[in-house]
């Protein structure tokens, strides 16, 4: 059995730059270990905690792949702040009509969750978008939130005039409306049918 040479002992020793399991895995390793031993620490002793860490760490890890993104960031966050402000003010005039069923109660409050979603929805869906996606979800949501603002004091038509709101921004955010005036366009440079030509011969 051939000893160990000087150099392969210092090689032993020493920690290689290129050593990814060294360099990077260890450290990765290391850290999920004693995140796994805290959740589980966390599960044994209270289950609303670790649902609370679990929550935690999957919107963390959401918001790390989406970190380039920022127009999907800044439309998710409004439109999670749109359904927050919502269903406080469904809350707000259920309480001051003297029926309190809690935050996720009331039809209007569930029909501006929808909205918001739709708005959303809207402006991812189409392929090509003139304008920044995240600007469109945030400028419906803000509209969503004055009307739900004013659904504490006319109920009955909050959500048709936030339907109504989102569709106009969408419209015009989305390029409906450029597309309307090259139409209309389009429509006045076309001749006449029905016209007949004028008689040049005289």
């Amino acid at each position: 059995m051939s000893r160990p040479s000087r150099e392969s002992v210092r090689r032993f020793l020493r920690q290689e730059r290129d050593d990814a399991w060294a360099v990077r895995l260890l450290r990765r390793l290391v850290f999920g270990v004693a995140g796994a031993y805290t959740l589980f620490a966390l599960a044994s002793t209270s289950m609303a905690s670790f649902v609370t860490v679990c929550g935690l760490v999957v919107l963390a890890g959401l918001l790390w792949l989406m970190r380039r993104r920022g127009q999907l960031l800044l439309a998710l966050a409004s439109t999670l702040v749109t359904a927050a402000l919502a269903g406080y003010f469904g809350a707000a005039r259920e309480i001051a009509g003297g029926s309190a069923n809690g935050m996720l109660g009331g039809q209007a409050v569930f029909g501006y969750w929808a909205l918001s979603l739709m708005a959303l929805l809207g402006a991812w869906i189409p392929r090509t978008h003139p304008g920044r996606r995240g600007v469109t979800v945030v400028l419906a949501d803000m509209l969503l939130v004055v009307t739900s603002a004013a659904g504490t004091v006319v109920p009955a038509a909050s959500v048709p005039m936030g339907f109504a709101a989102l569709t106009l921004v969408l419209v015009a955010r989305g390029g409906g409306l450029a597309a309307l005036r090259r139409r209309a366009g389009s429509w006045k440079r076309s001749p006449r049918r029905g016209v007949p030509a004028a008689d040049t011969d005289r």
